[in-house]
């Protein structure tokens, strides 16, 4: 992989009007500049790469309109994330959003053994722009191992929109999750989750945790099995795979989380091989609701279930299952 650092040269010219009287200049160029954020707006007047009618001036200096603007700075692009042509299934692209359906086995941005082959690189190599953002716009991630539906900003404006609508808990996310075990009922999980005490690779439900809520609902029931609707009121790491297993329904295939294979007795030789071959935890983001960051519409999506976890469905159907409430 090819590690450096390129550079983007960014030049403005703008003169600030009179409704800017008063203000701090920070706080004037952070609206009429809002592709780049605040903290880096004031390290280019404190280095003088952006200047007020040619002279340097302190982000916390009032202006009083009138006055003309020049920026000509180089923004570091990091390379640590090559571009790469990895193919992506797009659902939604425009000036602002990309929302993509990301496949199982796809690791969301590089870490410790994944340094590239992610949703990252290939996003850089689908909108080269998007390195002058952060993670590429990611604003939110899916495991590696999880299939469907994520958005990506491809604006600052747009990256601090959607992070503030996850902060406010206003982004709609909603899974199908096949789990172990024969759910009665749909219920509502509020259960802190952090890192797990001895096994640094885990979450766990824990005192002192970060506040999770996740409400599920029955869609179909199998012998030994469920499947469920899983919305998620907070966005923890793993939060859907430790809250179903601290109900002790861990999701189908999830071997961290205590999903072994449990075929259920009697059932056919390709279902016992089924369940006991599905390779990752039977988890698919399905639909995602949002508003968008430029006009406020209200925007859903849904993508079909990834077709490893409709195949599986598909032979516990044969075996016998029992619709719920349909989704």
């Amino acid at each position: 992989m090819n590690v450096g650092v390129a550079h983007q040269r960014i030049e403005r010219d703008l003169v600030l009007e009179a409704g800017h009287a008063g203000r701090r200049l920070d706080q004037v160029l952070a609206e009429l500049l809002p592709e780049f954020s605040r903290s880096r707006l004031q390290q280019w007047i404190e280095s003088g790469e952006l200047v007020v009618d040619d002279q340097r001036r302190r982000p916390r200096d009032k202006v009083w309109g009138g006055e003309r603007i020049r920026l000509a700075a180089t923004l570091a692009l990091d390379e640590r994330c090559v571009a790469q042509p990895i193919a992506l299934d797009i659902v939604h692209e425009d000036d602002a959003l990309l929302v993509v359906n990301k496949p199982a086995g796809l690791v969301v941005h590089p870490a410790a053994g994944n340094p590239d082959g992610t949703l990252q690189n290939a996003l850089l190599h689908h909108e080269p722009g998007l390195a002058a953002l952060p993670r590429a716009g990611i604003v939110h991630r899916l495991d590696k191992d999880t299939s469907g539906l994520l958005v990506v900003a491809k604006t600052l404006a747009a990256h601090r929109s959607l992070v503030e609508q996850l902060r406010l808990r206003e982004v709609h996310r909603e899974y199908r999750a096949l789990v172990i075990g024969e759910c009665v009922a749909g219920g509502r999980v509020e259960a802190p989750v952090g890192r797990h005490p001895t096994q640094r690779t885990r979450m766990a439900v824990v005192a002192g945790g970060r506040p999770a809520v996740s409400h599920y609902r029955v869609l179909e029931r199998f012998p030994g099995h469920t499947l469920l609707a899983v919305e998620l009121e907070t966005g923890r790491t793993h939060q859907i795979r430790v809250h179903m297993s601290h109900l002790r329904h861990p999701l189908v295939g999830d071997r961290l989380y205590g999903g072994r294979p449990r075929p259920p007795r009697g059932c056919s030789v390709a279902l016992r091989e089924a369940l006991q071959r599905f390779p990752r935890q039977a988890l698919h983001a399905i639909r995602l609701g949002l508003r968008h960051p430029e006009d406020g519409r209200e925007l859903h999506w849904e993508v079909a279930m990834a077709a490893d976890l409709e195949a599986l469905l598909a032979q516990l159907r044969e075996e016998g299952g029992d619709d719920a409430d349909p989704a």
